[in-house]
């Protein structure tokens, strides 16, 4: 079954495969870190219990006939994703002065819920199998949906976008305020789990420095890894 995802989100947390970029294999970040953000940091241990969540969602997901609408073999780079912007959002949160009210939590699960019975698969099928997320993370897609939603009203003035040209500038605007508090935070991702790529605002794999390929059967994918804002 494919998923048909209604919702811009699902693009945040597909990372991209590329080629071509060198990374030092001396890290910045500390010791048993995947990603260091801000004062806090997202251990190895962490990230490996909720890939492990995920996949262990993408074999229910199968099972019923669902099947994963993201890159596979991305997994890691794909979850880090989503633990990286939940502190982003939460940043943003601080940075504009957002506190998000249960209401508005569940109000937003709400809509995801609806959009899930619309493809006619639950709310946890439809986050795992179309967003790369596990599962038990719903309440923090949950917060960081109402802190869009907040962000996004006070950038468009509370008017919702009335043409092409109107939701290309609040798209831009909301991810500029991404760069910002991506900046603020000092993200650095370990090399060994991939890179931060502030582009796309998602982890995308690091390649290997050696043994590179001589004639790419594609020209690689752009990457910034320094705040452009």
């Amino acid at each position: 079954m494919k998923i048909v995802m209604s919702r811009s989100w699902v693009k945040i947390a597909a990372a991209a495969a590329v080629a071509g970029l060198a990374v030092s294999a001396c890290s910045t970040t500390k010791f048993g870190a995947a990603a260091l953000t801000g004062d806090s940091r997202i251990s190895s241990s962490q990230l490996t219990t909720q890939v492990a969540n995920l996949n262990t969602a993408y074999q229910a997901d199968r099972a019923k006939g669902v099947k994963p609408q993201r890159t596979t073999a991305q997994e890691t780079q794909q979850v880090l994703t989503w633990l990286i912007l939940f502190r982003v959002y939460n940043k943003i949160a601080a940075q504009h002065n957002i506190n998000v009210t249960p209401a508005q939590a569940q109000k937003e699960q709400a809509g995801l819920t609806s959009e899930a019975a619309s493809n006619k698969v639950t709310l946890t099928e439809y986050v795992s199998a179309g967003g790369a997320l596990p599962p038990d993370l719903l309440p923090q897609l949950d917060r960081y949906f109402a802190i869009l939603s907040a962000l996004e009203g006070r950038l468009d003035g509370g008017k919702a976008p009335t043409s092409s040209a109107t939701q290309t500038k609040l798209e831009s605007s909301v991810a500029h305020q991404q760069c910002l508090a991506s900046k603020d935070l000092g993200v650095t991702v370990n090399p060994q789990f991939g890179v931060w790529d502030y582009n796309s605002y998602s982890v995308v794999p690091a390649p290997p420095t050696l043994a590179a390929n001589p004639t790419p059967s594609a020209s690689p994918s752009p990457i910034t890894t320094t705040a452009p804002c």
